[in-house]
This record gives C-alpha cells, sequence and structure tokens, in this order.
C-alpha cells in the first residue's frame, strides 16, 4: 500500500500555493459558521425547553394559588416571539436559507472553480508535512493504517 495521501487530497497541478492557503483559509471561516450554525441551533433548543418549562411554572404557580401571576406570565411569555414575528425555529430556517446557504455556495464553488472540487488541501498538506512517514499512527490514509472504516 502506498503511503501518500489519497488523490482527493492532491492538489491539481498549477495550483499555486497561495490559492491552496486562500481555499484553507475559505475553509476556515466555512468550519466557523458551522459552528456558529450549531449555536444558533442550541439557541433555537434552549428558547423551546425554557418556554416548555415557563408553562410548567405557570401551571405551579395558579396550583399555588397565585391565578393573578400565572395569568399575566402566561399571557406575556408563554409563546411569545423571541425576535418581532419570530420563533426560534424561525431565525434558524432564515439563517439556513440565507447566509448559511449562500456561504456554503461561494465555497463550493470556488473549490470546484480553482481544485477540481477538492477539499481540505490546506490540511491534507499540513498532515504531510508534520506527519512522520512511516510510523504506526502517522499513515496518510485510513486504508493504509489497516482500518475498513469509510471516508465520509
Amino acid at each position: 500500500m502506498s503511503d501518500s495521501p489519497d488523490d482527493d487530497h492532491v492538489r491539481p497541478d498549477g495550483v499555486s500555493d497561495r490559492t491552496v492557503e486562500a481555499l484553507g483559509k475559505l475553509s476556515e471561516a466555512l468550519e466557523t459558521v458551522e459552528e456558529a450554525r450549531g449555536h444558533l441551533y442550541a439557541f433555537h433548543r434552549r428558547c423551546g425547553t425554557a418556554d416548555l418549562a415557563l408553562g410548567e411554572a405557570v401551571d405551579l404557580l395558579r396550583e399555588a394559588g397565585h391565578a393573578e401571576l400565572a395569568d399575566a406570565v402566561e399571557t406575556d411569555l408563554v409563546g411569545r416571539n423571541i425576535l418581532e414575528g419570530r420563533w426560534s425555529f424561525q431565525v434558524v430556517e432564515e439563517y439556513d436559507d440565507g447566509y448559511y446557504a449562500a456561504f456554503k455556495e461561494h465555497e463550493r464553488a470556488a473549490r470546484t472553480a480553482l481544485v477540481d472540487g477538492r477539499s481540505h488541501l490546506f490540511e491534507a498538506e499540513m498532515k504531510e508535512d508534520r506527519r512522520t512517514h512511516g510510523r504506526r499512527h502517522h499513515e496518510a490514509t485510513p486504508a493504509t493504517s489497516g482500518s475498513s472504516q469509510p471516508r465520509e
């Protein structure tokens, strides 16, 4: 077996270092957007969890004899929009369909135009530079390490 990167992680002929660096920075930016998206989904889940707990608090206030306070909280807060006209799922949808989709498309288009759609070339080259060739646990690909796990 070869101890070289797979073809998907080797820059095409004629691609400059600066191009690989630029695509690496674009990939880094996308990864940050992906992380932000995860935080947005966590925010969405936390908002929903808070609203359900608020409903339980209202029920408990009523059971404890505080109907007027329970009514005020229920009327003003339970089911309230977190932003004008929006629940958190609508914020997530707008982000996904707008900024996130546009970002993903521009990153994909740049890779397609410049390196035949290959991804993570900057990281693959960093791996080649940093690993100890021929040493166990420093293999170029999963196939050379005896792993049967497919690459996703």
